[in-house]
């Protein structure tokens, strides 16, 4: 039975989620290596933790991000029963609760990533290499910004104090404001004094810090309503250039080493990706061979492929067509609906060819033509749902859109026990 997820597990999350990183209580120091005070002092230790925020972020909030919202979403179907998280959201409703152990590890270590990006951020502060300074601040607010996001995705309230009884909650939206003040902050120190070189030499490789800043802008400004500030995030992006998570052999791909090389856990639901059938793929789109392959002898038919086919394939941060899609969504969904400009991007995904696209991912096919702002809506919520398979977005999208509750297993996730055991202004779950 699989868990490759680290068995990072803290008292509460609100105990370590900082929105600032002062009079935090807890102490993570290990006796035997270099004080918490030594590391955050100097550029190379400052480097070294937000090192550390990546491969925590992908090995544990992101593998359980896809985990979870592939299958209350039914992009995926589940392999073994026997894994009880995974179990929990194919069945759906109420039974997903407090115990699932994937999503108390989602909620833990991405108050950690908060938690660490924050006192990686208060001491790039104080260096004087302001733009080795501005590289740490700007790497290390990819991973707080996305850990933040995904709490606001997944739980109807974000924790925004530290502390445990006295901690209060506030709405997800205001954890998604959240995440966009702390991109702007980090854009304006990268806009004051660019990222070093050298910074870039301490990091992996593959991360584009400005333009991953960006597109996460522009993706949780859509998901909060606030589409001017989408618009403009999302034309700031580069669409030329990508940014991803590197792997190695002795740091997986987090899902290939859990999922794609056992079949053990999930795999895709079929060349629908899951969507119904008013919206299923065209069977001529390119991205259905991109993300799926067919194994003809062994089942389940369907299987990964794309992000997930080996040990070292590299996970996207962020999407160029994705940021296309944000804009003809934004375009849709003005007061006064831009039908013209809107079908214009949603067909720069709809045409693309993989060649022409930074991930390699085209459908190829022929432009699409809707003749209503509904019509237009439903493409782009169809696109994407293909364009961002298994991307952990789509929960959010189908809130957005409206879609049927038959279509998801869940609307949003009960809080874990460990954290309402933890803090008594843990907020009441949802009832779906």
């Amino acid at each position: 039975m699989k868990k490759i997820i680290q068995n990072i597990f803290y008292p509460g999350l609100a105990a370590v989620l900082l929105l600032n990183a002062t009079g935090c209580k807890k102490d993570y120091t290990n006796p035997t290596a270099a004080t918490s005070a030594q590391v955050l002092s100097s550029a190379k230790g400052l480097a070294g933790t937000a090192v550390g925020l990546q491969r925590t972020y992908a090995a544990n909030v992101a593998y359980g991000m896809y985990d979870a919202n592939g299958l209350i979403t039914n992009e995926t179907i589940l392999l073994n029963a026997g894994n009880g998280s995974e179990l929990q959201f194919t069945t759906g409703g109420p039974a997903v609760d407090g115990t699932n152990a994937l999503l108390g590890n989602v909620w833990s270590t991405a108050g950690k990533v908060i938690y660490d990006a924050n006192n990686v951020i208060n001491g790039a502060n104080q260096l004087g290499d302001k733009g080795y300074a501005s590289g740490l601040i700007g790497y290390a607010t990819i991973f707080k910004a996305l850990s933040m996001g995904t709490i606001a995705e997944f739980w109807e309230k974000s924790p925004d104090t530290i502390g445990t009884a006295a901690t209060t909650y506030s709405d997800r939206m205001v954890g998604y404001a959240r995440a966009i003040a702390a991109i702007d902050k980090a854009l304006a120190a990268i806009n004051t004094n660019a990222v070093s070189a050298t910074f870039l030499t301490d990091v992996p490789a593959g991360v584009d810090i400005v333009n991953t800043l960006y597109a996460l802008k522009a993706r949780y400004a859509l998901a909060s309503g606030s589409y001017a500030t989408a618009l403009a995030a999302a034309n700031a992006v580069d669409l030329t250039k990508k940014s991803v998570m590197n792997f190695e052999a002795a740091n997986p791909n987090p899902v290939y080493n859990s999922v794609t090389s056992t079949n053990n856990v999930y795999q895709p639901v079929d060349s629908t990706l899951g969507l119904p059938a008013a919206l299923a793929p065209n069977v001529a789109d390119k991205r259905i061979p991109f993300y799926t392959q067919i194994n003809a002898t062994i089942n389940p038919r369907f299987r990964l492929n794309g992000f997930w086919i080996t040990a070292t394939t590299a996970l996207p941060i962020y999407y160029p067509g994705e940021m296309s899609l944000i804009k003809a969504e934004v375009y849709a969904r003005q007061a006064t609906p831009d039908l013209v400009n809107g079908i214009l991007e949603l067909n720069k995904v709809v045409t693309k060819k993989a060649a022409n696209d930074a991930l390699g991912i085209g459908a190829d096919l022929p432009a699409a033509t809707p003749l209503t702002v509904a019509a237009l809506l439903d493409e782009i919520y169809k696109n994407r749902c293909i364009e961002l398979f298994l991307s952990g977005l789509k929960l959010e999208d189908m809130r957005r859109f409206a879609r049927p509750l038959t279509e998801r297993k869940r609307n949003l996730f009960p809080y874990p026990f460990r954290e309402r055991d933890n803090n008594i202004n843990t907020p009441p779950d949802p009832t779906f």
